[in-house]
């Protein structure tokens, strides 16, 4: 019974081994980048960059169709181009960077539908807005595997003044010239990790590999470290999970990883040690004087 449930899905299917190793992929690449936007309190702008890829992405679809290489390299243009823009507006006038990201991001998505809406079909914009993860190809999982290792080997490279800019990001202004490096470094990661995780989970799912397994590991581990091994363990469970559930019960696989990610996240939020609602809930004990 647990070989017929948990394992031979995985065994018989080779679909299903391919959507276990990209959600892998994605896991071990896009949610240490998660745990730096949670830590630096960016975390609405992952999910407004998340939509910012699609008009780039729908333009690729536009000129080549559902091909892997058009579509990706769309969306880092259409990604890049919104982060660079929308921090250019907040320099150069009064309005502030998150607003002036919401104002492009909200753009690229009406843009992005209406492209992909337009020029294609409903089945279409159902895969470019929820992903196909059970129809990952061997290009795909190459391009979800490089992701991974080029975001892995750059975050270890950085890791000092990323965590450093997260703590303190005056400091690791006025005594290294890394800082601008690190940050615009950190957002080319952010970008392609969600044009990444596009191809898997869609434009709307990608970012919630992300978030939710961070914000969950957040409740149980108080170190980077630590935050970072606990949010890839919850997003790899989270991925089986939501792809056994979708064998066993035809559930749309990218809702279903993501639903698993938020049930998680909810089970943390309540019995969390690190600052969830029963820890903080139980009485302490007294300060010894």
């Amino acid at each position: 019974m647990i070989w017929e449930a948990l394992v031979q899905p995985f065994a018989d299917f080779g679909f299903m081994r391919r959507a276990l190793l990209g959600c892998i992929a994605i896991s071990v690449g896009a949610t240490p980048v998660g745990v730096f936007l949670m830590l630096r309190r960016m975390s609405l702008t992952g999910d407004a960059m998340a939509h910012a890829i699609l008009p780039g992405a729908a333009v690729g679809y536009l000129i080549a169709g559902l091909s892997l290489g058009a579509m990706t390299i769309g969306g880092l243009i259409a990604g890049m181009a919104v982060a660079l823009l929308s921090g250019f507006v907040a320099r150069a006038t009064a309005l502030r960077e998150d607003a002036s990201l919401a104002a492009f991001y909200l753009i690229s998505l009406a843009v992005g539908v209406l492209i992909v809406s337009t020029r294609g079909s409903n089945v279409d914009l159902m895969h470019v807005l929820f992903g196909t993860v059970l129809a990952l190809n061997d290009a795909a999982l190459i391009l979800l595997c490089s992701i991974a290792s080029l975001t892995v080997l750059t975050l270890a490279g950085l890791f000092r003044p990323l965590v450093l800019e997260c703590a303190d990001p005056m400091f690791l202004r006025s005594v290294s010239g890394l800082s601008a490096v690190t940050h615009f470094t950190f957002l080319t990661l952010v970008v392609l990790n969600l044009v990444g995780g596009f191809h898997a989970l869609g434009t709307l799912m990608a970012v919630g590999i992300m978030i939710l397994p961070a914000a969950a590991a957040r409740f149980w581990v108080a170190s980077i470290g630590r935050l970072i091994a606990v949010a890839m363990a919850v997003a790899i469970v989270s991925s089986v999970i939501g792809l056994l559930l979708s064998y066993h019960f035809s559930l749309p696989s990218g809702p279903a990883i993501i639903l698993v990610a938020g049930f998680l996240y909810g089970l943390s939020l309540l019995l969390g040690p690190v600052g969830g609602l029963a820890a903080r809930a139980l009485p302490r004990p007294p300060l010894e004087t």
